[in-house]
C-alpha cells in the first residue's frame, strides 16, 4: 500500500511510472482525512494545492524531465516553519493571524527536491513542552491510543507519519522534540547534528545564543529515508550563523567491526521500564552479532544531564521566554497569566506559563547554573574522548 511505502519507494515508482503522484497524493489525503479528525495532527491544509502540483509532477515524468530525489512524494510540515501563504503561529495565540511570508529554507529544499507538500501540522505553544496542545489548534492524540500523548513539540508530525498519513515530516528539536513523538507514536525521527542543517525560517526563532541547540531534522516511516533527507537538508544557507558546512560520511560505507557500541540502559536518576531497558540489549545484540564491539560504560555526570542541559540553553539565551511568548515588545507575565488561567481567561496553556516563570527565575541561581555549565562542558568532553569517530551509545529513546 502506498501509506505503507518509505518515500525512496515512492520517488522511485513515481519515477518508473509505477503509479503517478497525484494517485500518491490523493492516497495520502484520502489517509489524512480519515484520521485527522480524531487526531487533530494536520492543523492546515493545502490539499488543492498539492493536486495541482502533483498534476505538474507526473507531466514532468512523461517529459522525461530531471526528476528530483524526492519528485512528487508528498510530506507535511511543523507548523513552526515558514510555508509562503500559511499561518506561521509557533502555537502562539497572540501571533495566531501571523502569516509567513516566504519558505523556510528547508521547505524550499524540499520543494527543490521535487517533494509536495501536503499541509502544516501541531505543535505546542511556543514548542516549550513535550505534549502537544496550544490554544490556536487544541490537543493532538497519539494514533495508538487517542486517550494519550503524541508527544511533543513535534507531535503533529509524530502523529501523521505513524498513522500512515505522510511519509515525510518536518520537524525541529532542542531537547526531545524530534525524537519524543518519534518514540511515543513509532515513527523514525532524527536529531542531526547541532548546525547541521539551517534553522532560517522557524517560528518561535532560537533565542540568541541557542542556535546550535535548535536543530531541523525529519520523522519518517523508514530508516532508509533519512539518509536522502540529510543530504537534501544540509549545508549552509548564508543566513542562518549557526549552521556551517559539514563533511557527510556514508552509512553505507560504515564497518560493523568498525564500532564500539556503549549500551546505556539508564542515566541513573531517570527512572526506565523493563521493555525500553531490553530494547536497549536487543540493539545491542543485534550489533554484537554483526560484529560490533561491545563495551560498559560508566557516566556519572549522566545523571545531571537534564539540569545540565537546561542550565547550557539558560546560559545560552540573551531572549528569554517571556519574551518569546508575547507580542512584539510586550513580553507576557507568567504569574498574571497563571491567575488568569485560573478562571479561564488565559490565552495561554498553564505549563508554557509555568516554565516561562522559571525562566525568569533563572538569574536568581548564578553560582548553580555556571557549575552546571562547566558539568556539562565536562561531560561533552568526556564524551568526545570515549566515543571519538567510531563509538555510539545506546539509550532509551524515554523512559
Amino acid at each position: 500500500m502506498m501509506i505503507e511505502m518509505s518515500a525512496v519507494e515512492l520517488a522511485r515508482g513515481i519515477a518508473e511510472r509505477r503509479f503517478g503522484s497525484r494517485e500518491v497524493v490523493d492516497a495520502h489525503i484520502e489517509r489524512i482525512e480519515a484520521v485527522n479528525p480524531s487526531l487533530n495532527a494536520l492543523v492546515e491544509p493545502r490539499f488543492e494545492l498539492a493536486r495541482c502540483e502533483a498534476d505538474v509532477a507526473d507531466s514532468l515524468v512523461a517529459q522525461g524531465a530531471d526528476l528530483g530525489p524526492l519528485h512528487g512524494v508528498p510530506c507535511t510540515i511543523k507548523e513552526f516553519f515558514g510555508v509562503s501563504g500559511m499561518r506561521n503561529t509557533g502555537g502562539i495565540y497572540r501571533h495566531r493571524e501571523r502569516i509567513a511570508s516566504e519558505d523556510a529554507t528547508d521547505v524550499a529544499r524540499l520543494k527543490a527536491a521535487g517533494a509536495i507538500i501536503l499541509g502544516t501540522t501541531n505543535a505546542p505553544e511556543g514548542g516549550l513542552w513535550m505534549e502537544t496542545d496550544n490554544k490556536i489548534y487544541g490537543r493532538t492524540s497519539n494514533p495508538w491510543d487517542r486517550k494519550r500523548t503524541s508527544g511533543g513539540s513535534s507531535g503533529g508530525e509524530g502523529a501523521l507519519v505513524a498513522a500512515g498519513a505522510s511519509p515525510v515530516g518536518l520537524g525541529s528539536d532542542v531537547g526531545g522534540s524530534i525524537r519524543i513523538p518519534a518514540a511515543f507514536c513509532g515513527a523514525v525521527g532524527h536529531k542531526p547534528s547541532g548546525g547541521l542543517f539551517p534553522n532560517t525560517g522557524h517560528f518561535p526563532a532560537a533565542p540568541a545564543g541557542n542556535g546550535a541547540f535548535l536543530c531541523t531534522g525529519p520523522l519518517v516511516r523508514r530508516v532508509e529515508d533519512l539518509w536522502p533527507l540529510i543530504q537534501i537538508l544540509a549545508g549552509p544557507d548564508g543566513r542562518d550563523p549557526f549552521c556551517r558546512a559539514m563533511s557527510l560520511g556514508n552509512p553505507d560505507d560504515v564497518k560493523w567491526s568498525d564500532l564500539v557500541v556503549y549500551p546505556l540502559e539508564t542515566n541513573g536518576r531517570q527512572g526506565v521500564r523493563k521493555n525500553m531497558r531490553e530494547a536497549v540489549r536487543s540493539a545491542t545484540d543485534a550489533l554484537r552479532d554483526r560484529g560490533a564491539t561491545v563495551r560498559e560504560i560508566e557516566l556519572p555526570r549522566m545523571k545531571k544531564a537534564v539540569d545540565i542541559w537546561a542550565a547550557m540553553l539558560s546560559e545560552a539565551a540573551q531572549v528569554h521566554y517571556p519574551e518569546i511568548l508575547g507580542a512584539p515588545g510586550e513580553p507576557v507575565s507568567p504569574w498574571l497569566e497563571l491567575l488568569k488561567g485560573c478562571v479561564g481567561r488565559s490565552d495561554y496553556t498553564a505549563i508554557t506559563m509555568m516554565i516561562a516563570g522559571l525562566d525568569q527565575f533563572a538569574g536568581r541561581f548564578e553560582k548553580t547554573l555556571a557549575r552546571l555549565v562547566e558539568e556539562g562542558h565536562a561531560l561533552r568532553a568526556e564524551l568526545d574522548d570515549l566515543l571519538g569517530d567510531r563509538g555510539v551509545i545506546l539509550h532509551p529513546s524515554y523512559g
